[in-house]
């Protein structure tokens, strides 16, 4: 079997590519431009094109699919060559589902919380030896790539994005996978130029639900009013829908746990929003078979998946942790879950605007107040990235008036740099107000968290941490 990729080099193409390599299929790739972990990646499996561009003779009658990135534009040339030949075009979900529909299918859905979730499941059903395959969209510690497609494993495990499935299908990615159990985690309205109101990017959850197979499972956030909402008002009398919310816990000398009437569980992961996504894990860990003791026995080894609370680099009376959090609402989560597991020190929390939505001014209010629970706080944007996106120059004042209360924001990444370093290490501002709140008392008790789906315009986090720790 032979499959072309047009825009091989996206996060999630050269996965599926390198996936279907390894199950023995014969792929190749085009791209305008690719850049690292996907060159590499691509590279050392023997994919990566021969020279960048669009090479519309490389489709030919012969191919047995075409799998269709986001990245190419409806007038790729290579598109038209394979629309003009009849080939058959996929967009990436649509193989992926190819590709498992005889499997049961786990999808988690939700505007957060989805990577972190479908990596619990993931580490738990290894633990149990239990074989799956998977989609995620981060990597994942022991997990080589981020795709795995085999002959032999009867689950799948996907992150259920919502976003558009290609330039020709203009569906949300997780309307195409039917799961056998769907997981939402949270609704929060985000992608707003493509779901320009609350409401219609709430009804794609609602479609969501409508897509699960006949006899299914939907596991939903109950705590979340505008889940409960969509799974209450969902009529149907033929799936199982099992609401969850925070377990019982307590932190005990920076060590989370889960509490039962004889024991405690460990955890290495904390914070409200990661006992939600846990318990969401547990119960979809429950309908392959995986007992309360497996669960609670694999989840007290996990570390979480990458850029999702992770910690850079601490010592005893310091930390550094990166996240990916940048909507509102994984803000307000990520920062009071430092809160909670720190108490007694002082938080210095950087933000960066940049996605489409957060840096679009109709959308900037949703973030009033949300970073307030943390002592210092930094708002970073590039006008750099407004032009990529083709949005209208940002005010670093009107981005200040938006966040409320004393945030201080940043157009030039080395100068947040130097400002937190100078912070962290002498408590040295010229805001006095921020002098006085981190007295030389707690010099030694400040913690630092980095919060952006990008990296502040190329900080490097491992260095930055070295110069403070």
């Amino acid at each position: 079997m032979k499959v072309h990729f047009i825009a091989i080099g996206g996060s999630a193409m050269h996965n599926l590519a390198i996936a279907l390599c390894q199950k023995g299929i014969t792929v190749t790739g085009s791209d305008d431009e690719i850049f690292d972990p996907a060159k590499s990646r691509l590279e050392k499996y023997g994919l990566l094109p021969e020279e960048f561009g669009w090479h519309p003779e490389r489709i030919t009658p012969d191919l047995d699919a075409i799998v269709l990135g986001m990245h190419a534009r409806e007038d790729n040339p290579e598109l038209l060559r394979a629309q003009e030949l009849g080939l058959k075009i996929y967009s990436y979900p649509e193989y992926l589902y190819e590709q498992c529909k005889d499997k049961l299918r786990i999808v988690i859905g939700g505007s957060h919380g989805k990577t972190t979730t479908t990596a619990m499941i993931l580490h738990v059903l290894a633990h149990c030896g239990i074989e799956a395959d998977y989609m995620v969209g981060a990597q994942l510690k022991g997990f080589e790539v981020m795709v795995r497609l085999s002959h032999t494993a009867k689950v799948m495990v996907i992150e259920g994005d919502e976003y558009l499935t290609s330039p020709i299908d203009r569906r949300p990615k997780f309307h195409l996978y039917k799961p056998n159990v769907a997981i939402i985690t949270g609704i929060e309205w985000d992608h707003i130029n493509v779901f320009p109101t609350f409401d219609i990017y709430r009804e794609q959850f609602s479609k969501f639900i409508d897509l699960i197979e006949p006899d299914g499972t939907l596991i939903y956030c109950d705590e979340d009013a505008e889940v409960h909402h969509v799974a209450v008002e969902n009529q149907r009398t033929d799936i199982q829908k099992l609401p969850y919310v925070c377990p019982e816990h307590v932190v005990e000398d920076g060590i989370t746990y889960l509490t039962y009437p004889t024991h405690k569980t460990p955890l290495n992961v904390f914070g409200h929003h990661n006992l939600l996504n846990l318990t969401a894990a547990r119960l979809a860990c429950h309908q392959v078979g995986v007992t309360d003791k497996q669960f609670d026995e694999a989840i007290s080894s996990f570390e979480g998946a990458s850029k999702r609370l992770e910690l850079v680099k601490k010592n005893d009376t310091c930390a550094v942790y990166k996240d990916f959090a940048h909507a509102p609402s994984k803000l307000r989560a990520t920062i009071h879950a430092m809160r909670e597991q720190y108490p007694d020190r002082r938080l210095v929390a950087c933000m960066e605007l940049h996605t489409f939505s957060s840096l679009t001014q109709e959308f900037l209010q949703q973030y009033a107040h949300s970073m307030d629970e943390a002592d210092v706080r930094y708002v970073y944007f590039s006008q750099h990235a407004l032009q990529l996106k083709k949005l209208p120059p940002l005010d670093p004042e009107e981005v200040r008036r938006a966040f409320g209360g004393d945030v201080e924001v940043f157009t030039d990444s080395m100068k947040l740099v130097e400002r937190v370093i100078a912070l962290m290490r002498n408590c040295v501002s010229a805001d006095a107000s921020i002098t006085d709140t981190l007295t030389q008392s707690h010099v030694n008790t400040i913690n630092l968290l980095m919060m952006s789906s990008g990296n502040f315009d190329g900080i490097d986090f491992n260095q930055l941490a070295n110069e403070i720790i």
